[in-house]
């Protein structure tokens, strides 16, 4: 029975195949990738010895040189061991079954962007196996290189004998910052002065102008801007619209103030 579109193909199922399950090291599947021609990788034997089943694996003598480990050339003396030791595991009493299938849409497509056009069963696992190097120079060598390079720093510091000529120089500080200090700087330095004192300044500046706006009398009381914020909230009136926006005026009620002080 073939499968349509949507549909599952169980032949693999219905001929009863079995299929092995091995779980390899890592640069086992890398080297295994970079084979050549037919694609053979080793050979794999499977030995009776006193009742008991022996597996192993020997990989072809050209694919043992490593290239690279972590990403950085590898020494010529550092090669993967050939050969390979299977141990086997137990099914342990489930059903384990190997699909594929066939995506639709543009190879270069993301798995998430294609559709499954066909989905089949190859077949059912009759053995678990872990294939693991025998113990050697060859792969005490490659371990001891793999170590050495996972510890080494990421990033390391380099000595330069010239000046690096770039468009854009690192500077330790940008401007934008060395302002929002100064002004953050003088914030602080800024002590609060008393109310009174401070009404003193805010009045006798009202009769010469009738308007300011907040940094002017920021600069003319020397106080904090929120602390002199609630003081203003107090005696004066902000305007929001009109000519005199974003400016502070007194209240009514202590207009002339210094003027009426001196008629009583």
């Amino acid at each position: 029975m073939s499968a349509d579109k949507g549909e599952l193909d169980l032949n693999g199922a219905k001929q009863n195949t079995g299929v092995w399950l091995v779980k390899l090291p890592k640069y086992l599947a890398q080297q295994w990738a970079k084979a050549t021609g037919k694609g053979e990788v080793g050979k794999l034997r499977i030995a009776k010895n006193q009742g008991k089943t022996e597996v192993s694996f020997t990989l072809n003598e050209e694919l043992a040189s490593i290239q690279d480990i972590g990403g950085k050339p590898a020494p010529s003396f550092v090669t993967a061991p050939r050969e390979h030791p299977f141990q086997l595991q137990s099914v342990g009493g489930q059903t384990l079954t190997v699909f594929t299938e066939s995506l639709t849409g543009q190879p270069e497509e993301k798995s998430e962007n294609r559709t499954t056009d066909k989905l089949a069963i190859e077949g059912i696992v009759v053995q678990r196996a872990e294939c693991r190097a025998a113990a050697s120079e060859h792969y005490m060598q490659m371990k001891r290189r793999q170590i050495e390079e996972s510890s080494k720093p990421k990033r390391q510091s380099q000595q330069i004998e010239r000046a690096v000529t770039i468009n854009y120089k690192p500077v330790s500080n940008h401007q934008n910052n060395i302002e929002y200090e100064r002004k953050k700087k003088d914030e602080g330095k800024r002590a609060r002065a008393d109310k009174q004192q401070v009404l003193d300044m805010l009045f006798s500046a009202f009769e010469k102008h009738q308007y300011y706006n907040l940094k002017d009398l920021v600069d003319i009381t020397k106080q904090p801007v929120l602390y002199l914020k609630e003081i203003l909230k107090d005696i004066g009136v902000y305007n929001v619209k009109g000519t005199h926006k974003n400016t502070w005026e007194l209240r009514p009620e202590y207009r002339h103030y210094q003027g009426e002080e001196k008629n009583d």
